[in-house]
Formats: structure tokens, sequence, C-alpha cells
């Protein structure tokens, strides 16, 4: 019995001889997708907590914005135009908010009580009411808007007309579209730096970084980024005075020194990076990609070092960060036939 028990294994043991093997002749590392709560995942320091139900249909999920005051998440379910609102202390989705067609951005403003998001298949930037969770105004939005940011001084709200080639300023106190700014090229992603007070964008299709005057809404500055290509996820780390840029073109985050004006460091990561995210408390940057590979980077002022990448989900390209618990929050839209919402604590 004991001979007959080794002699089953041995197949085994030689097939896995020889896919380590290849594996190792190719270059390539397999990533698991964590199966149940409290693994970790791969060479990530992350485990896995749970798996929050998400409700509708398994289509695509997009951008996502955390309130930390009311602890809610604000999650853009796209394929089925609405934005889904979860309590992360409760662990459950708290309500659904309808009729937000094709919603890619959404934008949380704690001080003012309202969310913004992007409904792409109407062109408007829909305006929501944190405390009713109801849609309270809309607004044009340019041509395919995307991604947002909030400048408080002058009260404005910046979102970026993707396939317009311009940036729609909205005045959150009227809720009212006040100018577009024209920006020569495809836009990415749009992020305000609490230090200089200005807006940066990014303008993709010419490998450029934007800086925009809020005060006037007018260009300040470009800046060409050398080895992007379509550099469509944008992060500011206003305290370290870092910019992080994620190119969907080659696979590649650049850093931007922010004082010095120019690209310093260059990493590859997943294919297609998309949203990244910041735990302050921590150090740490997230790079979430459409191949659901998620890179982690550790920031200690100017020094940028990688720690590693891992496989969190299918199609895990969105991330939001709790800088209290320091969770990390994935929108997954398909998990054995339902969207959830993976969530990770850090290690």
């Amino acid at each position: 019995m004991k001979i007959l028990h080794h002699w089953r294994l041995r197949p085994a043991v030689l097939l896995y001889l020889v896919l380590l093997g290849l594996s190792t002749a190719l270059g390539v590392l397999v990533h698991l997708i964590p199966s149940a709560a409290g693994q970790e995942v791969n060479n990530l320091p992350l485990t896995h907590v749970a798996d929050i139900p998400l409700p509708g249909r398994a289509t695509r999920l997009d951008y996502e914005s955390y309130d930390p005051d009311r602890h809610l998440l604000f999650i853009a379910h796209l394929g089925d135009g609405e934005v889904i609102v979860v309590d992360v202390n409760a662990s459950r989705v708290v309500a659904r908010i309808p009729d937000v067609s094709s919603v890619h951005g959404v934008l949380a403003i704690p001080g003012m009580s309202r969310v913004y998001a992007s409904a792409t298949g109407t062109d408007e930037i829909v305006a929501i009411d944190e405390a009713t969770l109801k849609i309270v105004a809309r607004m044009p939005g340019g041509h395919y808007p995307d991604g947002m940011a909030y400048a408080p001084d002058v009260h404005k709200l910046y979102a970026s007309d993707e396939t317009g080639n311009t940036e729609t300023v909205v005045d959150v106190r009227t809720n009212q579209r006040v100018t577009t700014i024209p920006l020569g090229g495809e836009v990415g992603n749009t992020q305000y730096d609490p230090q200089s007070h200005h807006i940066f964008v990014n303008v993709q299709t010419r490998n450029e970084l934007v800086e925009i005057d809020p005060t006037v809404d007018r260009i300040v500055a470009r800046f060409p980024l050398p080895g992007a290509d379509h550099n469509h996820g944008l992060l500011i780390d206003s305290t370290d005075r870092l910019a992080f840029i994620a190119c969907q073109g080659n696979d590649k985050l650049l850093v931007f020194d922010m004082e010095a004006r120019r690209v310093v460091r260059s990493f590859h990561v997943g294919k297609d990076p998309d949203v990244l995210a910041f735990d302050p408390g921590l150090g740490r940057v997230y790079v979430a990609g459409e191949d659901g590979v998620v890179s982690i980077f550790n920031v200690k002022g100017p020094n940028v070092a990688k720690i590693g990448d891992g496989r969190i989900g299918p199609n895990a390209h969105v991330v939001a960060v709790d800088p209290a618990t320091h969770h990390s929050y994935f929108p997954l839209k398909n998990v054995d036939g339902h969207p959830v919402l993976r969530v990770m604590a850090a290690g």
C-alpha cells in the first residue's frame, strides 16, 4: 500500500519538475489568485481578507473613490450604468445609484458631502448628494469624460475629456460648467497637487504631463515624459514631491520629480496599468493593471523601490486604499460569474 501510494505520486512530481524547468527557462513567473481569506499573494505584503459580493451583472467596473469620514466606498459599475456604495466597516452594499450611463470616473468630496461621477454614455458629469445618495445635478462633460480631480481653493472640479482633447471645468458651488481647456491630445487621468495648488493632467497621445493654474484655468507648463507611451494613470504624492505616471502603451511606471520637473525613474509593471493608489502611512504606491497584476512600491522621500508584483484577481485594474486600516479594495467584475469587491490587508 505504501509503495503504491508513492507510485501514484510520481507522475505529479515529474510533471511539476517539468513545468518548473520550463518556467525557469522561459523566465515566467506564475501568480496564484488567493482562493480563501488569510492567504498571502505571492511575494506581495498583502493578505486576502474577504470578497464582498457586489450587485448587478458581471460587467466592467471602473474607478472607485473612498470617503474616510463616512467609511463609504463609491464604485463605478460601468457596464451596468450605476454607482455602487459599499460601507467598508459593515462589509456590505448600502446603495445603488442608477442612471449614470457608462459611468467611468467617480470622486468623493467629503467636505462638501458630494460625490461626482462621469456618465460617459451621455457625456455628462453627475452630482450625487452623499447624505441622500441621490443625483442632484447634471452638467455637460465634453466628449467621453473620464477621471476627475478637485481643487478646493477655487471650488472647481476638473474632468478629463478623454477623446474630446480638453479638460472640463465645473464650479461645484453652482454645479455649472464654467469652461473647457484645450489640451491638444487625448486626455488621461487628472490630479490635484495640494502644495502647488495646481492641476496636473496626462496628455496620453503626446506623452506629456500638463500643468494648469486653476485660478485662471490656463496651461502654465508642458513637460515631456521620456520613456512614456500612452501615459494614462496618474498619482501625486505631494509630501514627497513625486508624481507617479502609469503608461499603458509600454507597461511602465514613471516617477516624476515635482521640484525638478522631470522623470527620474522608470519601472516595469503588469500589463495595461490603469489606476494608482497611495497609502501615506506605509509609504506604499499601488499600481493596478488590466491583466489583474498589481505592483507595489515603497516610497521614502525621493527614494522609490519596487516591492513586487502579484496577481490579485481577474481584471483587477482599479484600487483604492483606506489609510486608517491599510486595507486595499479591488473591484472584480467576474468571480465565479458575479462581481465582487476583493479586500486585501497590508502586511
